[in-house]
């Protein structure tokens, strides 16, 4: 049984993560959704680190909340005619529709499946690597391919990127 405090804090943390992606969702100007966006990646890192997945925290916060929000702000930047703000809220019924649908179908799926109990403890060394070493062992041992595929992947898309944002010399 996990401690008090452990569980409190998980509870705290995903109604933060929630608040900031309705944040997202409701927010009227792109920056404050980005705000918003940041604050729930923060929170999704919290979670990890009460499920004792501290490599997978780091690289949230890294990644997700540094890295995703820095490109977000550089794509309006770079874009002439992009809007800065969301509207009228023209899609808002059909958002919220959409996601009270989504919100229905996990709650119904939730339920009726059979959950068996696992202790953390069984699952991390039967399925799971919860080191960073043997998360880097897995990466180039077992998984090499898709590591190298995910690799190859991410260099063609810095090469788009600096090719679309290269200033053409001819002119």
């Amino acid at each position: 049984m996990e401690s008090l405090g452990i569980i409190v804090a998980f509870y705290l943390l995903s109604a933060i993560a929630v608040g900031g992606a309705i944040g997202v969702f409701l927010a009227s100007d792109l920056i404050r959704a980005l705000a918003f966006l940041v604050l729930s990646f923060i929170a999704t890192a919290g979670l990890f680190l009460t499920l004792s997945g501290d490599f997978i925290a780091i690289a949230q916060i890294l990644i997700y909340a540094g890295a995703i929000p820095v490109l977000i702000v550089f794509a309006v930047m770079l874009a002439p005619l992009a809007g800065r703000n969301n509207g009228n809220g023209l899609y808002l019924v059909p958002g919220l529709a959409l996601g009270a649908a989504v919100a229905v179908t996990v709650a119904f799926v939730a339920i009726d499946v059979e959950w068996n109990e696992l202790s953390g403890a069984l699952l991390a060394e039967r399925d799971f690597a919860t080191t960073a070493g043997a998360i880097g062992d897995a990466l180039v041992g077992r998984y090499v391919l898709a590591f190298e595929i995910g690799s190859v992947l991410l260099l063609a898309a810095l090469i788009g990127a600096i090719v679309l944002v290269r200033e053409d010399e001819a002119t």
